[in-house]
């Protein structure tokens, strides 16, 4: 029998998780954000490497997988398609030679500067439908959910 929102009684229970509802939201915001970027042929992995990368710092993959939210099998194999477009380069530690760092080449430089037109229009439609006052809440709500269900 399905409940008054057209679900049924199993999704209407799913979705008094917020586990369920987190993930949802993650996945709407991620599909959005994926239409945004897809003139750029990247992915939405791909703009988190390039965004923390644009610093020009160079990181350690240990470093990056842990900034950009993945496993170092997902970032060895995204790093390669970027290295492979020429977005980014490898070169090793000049402090360690058995550490390899991985820099953002100038094309992708240029491109960070191109997404970021997208990716601040994206965000900016989701403050825009939910309001400034909301995002802020729901921005500070996120960040104290992130820091206070840190293991350890």
């Amino acid at each position: 029998m399905p409940d008054l929102q057209g679900g049924s009684p199993a999704s209407h229970e799913l979705s008094q998780y917020l586990a369920y509802l987190i993930a949802s939201a993650s996945r709407q915001m991620r599909q959005g954000l994926a239409q945004s970027i897809s003139d750029e042929s990247v992915s939405e992995e791909h703009w988190r490497i390039l965004q923390v990368l644009s610093d020009e710092r160079g990181r350690s993959m240990g470093e990056l997988a842990e900034l950009v939210l993945l496993n170092h099998p997902a970032l060895t194999k995204n790093i390669d398609k970027l290295v492979s477009r020429g977005l980014v380069l490898r070169a090793a530690d000049a402090h360690d030679n058995r550490k390899v760092l991985v820099y953002i080449s100038d094309l992708g430089l240029e491109m960070v500067g191109r997404l970021k037109k997208s990716v601040d229009a994206h965000h900016e439609s989701i403050e825009e439908a939910l309001g400034p006052r909301k995002t802020l809440q729901l921005k500070k709500l996120l960040e104290s959910f992130i820091a206070g269900s840190r293991p350890g």
